[in-house]
């Protein structure tokens, strides 16, 4: 039997970090990190742990930096017996949000295409390489090791959803590192923001925040002096004094507080101290980006869209728009 959480128990992520240059993170984020587990041996964690243990160390290949899947080895570099049981335990783990992921042969087609928004993600002045990189909300981090691919020096992911950190363990096992250092853990459990970070990534967190203006200046504070913010958000359309507040639920989701419009989302940044702030890209979501798959076969967009007029949902509210902005935090 392995142990799954080999390194992030206390001691071995301590020593990550301290190699990182993040020592100053120690020992609360490795006792922050030990509390979560602990937490989650209250749910289906013993199952999902369990289940990785059973699985035989497996050979890391490769992270391929390019196509849409983040990929490692292929179906010869597992027996079938091997292949067969360890895509039980990935999708005993479902459901997958982001992907595609292409491990050992194994093709996790998740509920998002993320690589259509990392090619939006892409199109932004932000430069990755030899970068310290924060990414808040991370999930599964299929994000997280594009980042690495494209040169970053350090990743570090944050989310508080277990399972979905679970998944990112699972995908480390079967790639060479360096590898993301994913936490499970809300961006409010790490140190006070200490400009620790050149670039931060927040995709998708900040319509979830009851205080967005909170959630950008937390944001900033992690950001190095000169840092970049790359933040991915829904939007409406409309001019710097509209913001959509559903009075319920919002794509048949519970948890949306605020859509601002892009001309707002902009304002609020710059009433946050960053600078240069910039729309990179506003797209409407579709169902080719978003959708049910087996392997998460629960409802998805085309569900949350009104069947006679899919630029709203079901709501009667405009259909998810998402918008892509950059901001620079002051050097001074």
């Amino acid at each position: 039997m392995t142990d799954p959480f080999a390194g992030y128990r206390p001691q071995a992520l301590a020593s990550r970090l301290d190699t990182a240059g993040f020592g100053h993170w120690n020992p609360e984020v490795p006792e922050r990190v030990a509390a979560a587990i602990a937490a989650g041996r209250h749910g289906d964690l013993p199952a999902w742990e369990a289940a990785l243990a059973a699985l035989a160390p497996l050979p890391r290949s490769s992270l391929i930096p390019e196509g849409p899947a983040v990929s490692g080895g292929d179906e010869q570099s597992l027996k079938a017996t091997e292949r067969n049981r360890l895509e039980q335990v990935l999708l005993e783990l479902s459901p997958w949000r982001k992907g595609p992921f292409s491990l050992h042969g194994i093709d996790i087609d998740a509920e998002w295409r993320s690589d259509l928004k990392w090619q939006r993600v892409s199109t932004a002045d932000v430069d990755l390489s030899d970068a310290r990189i924060l990414d808040v909300g991370c999930g599964n981090g299929w994000y997280a090791w594009r980042m690495q691919a494209a040169g970053a020096r350090l990743v570090i992911g944050v989310d508080p959803t277990l399972k979905h950190v679970m998944q990112a363990w699972a995908v480390e096992r079967c790639l060479q590192p360096p590898a993301p250092v994913i936490l499970p853990l809300p961006l409010e459990a790490l140190p006070a923001g200490s400009g620790d970070f050149d670039v931060v990534f927040s995709m998708g967190v900040l319509y979830h925040r009851r205080s967005p203006i909170d959630h950008l200046m937390d944001l900033q504070a992690h950001l190095a002096p000169g840092g970049t913010l790359l933040l991915e958000t829904l939007v409406i359309e409309g001019d710097a004094d509209q913001c959509l507040c559903p009075e319920d639920r919002y794509a048949r989701m519970r948890n949306v507080w605020f859509l601002p419009s892009e001309p707002l989302l902009l304002r609020w940044l710059r009433r946050c101290g960053f600078e240069d702030a910039t729309l990179v890209d506003s797209s409407l979501t579709t169902t080719d980006e978003q959708r049910p798959t087996r392997w998460m076969p629960f409802e998805s967009l085309g569900h949350a869209l009104d069947p006679t007029a899919p630029t709203r949902t079901v709501e009667g509210l405009p259909a998810p728009r998402r918008a892509i902005v950059t901001a620079r935090r002051r050097r001074s």
